[in-house]
């Protein structure tokens, strides 16, 4: 008792299947136009700016050696230098953005300020209600 499977077939339309999922929009085919011409262009310059590079390097190679008694210290001074700056900098912002971050914890938690502004508010209230009472009692005295 052979199973015979019977599958349908159904024809695909391949034409109609390749339009419907690759639709091209106008925008899409100019942004592709615009964009590979731009592509390449970048590509020939990176290539034209490694070999000047290269070719750079290759030629001062020897002149960095004539001179490194003298660039060798020349350049771990100013690196020295722009270290020592850019240290100070860092330093310096870090203390500004410390005080900030303290001065702004403090004004939204614990509202120094509005606590300060109320035992006066409170205090003057106090002073006042004496004053009248004081003066109550010298008028009736």
């Amino acid at each position: 008792m052979a199973e015979h499977h019977h599958q349908q077939h159904h024809p695909i339309n391949t034409n109609t299947h390749f339009h419907q999922n690759n639709v091209y929009s106008t925008s899409k085919l100019l942004a592709v136009l615009t964009l590979f011409p731009i592509g390449g262009l970048c590509f020939l310059l990176s290539g034209l700016i490694l070999t000047g590079t290269l070719i750079g390097l290759t030629i001062a190679t020897p002149v960095f050696f004539i001179f490194s008694p003298i660039l060798l210290p020349a350049i771990l001074t100013v690196g020295l230098m722009v270290t020592g700056f850019l240290t100070s900098v860092a330093f310096g912002i870090t203390a500004l953005s410390s005080l900030a971050y303290i001065l702004s914890y403090l004004r939204r938690t614990s509202g120094w300020r509005r606590k300060r502004r109320g035992y006066t508010t409170g205090y003057l209230g106090q002073k006042v209600k004496d004053m009248g009472l004081k003066t109550q009692e010298t008028d009736w005295a």
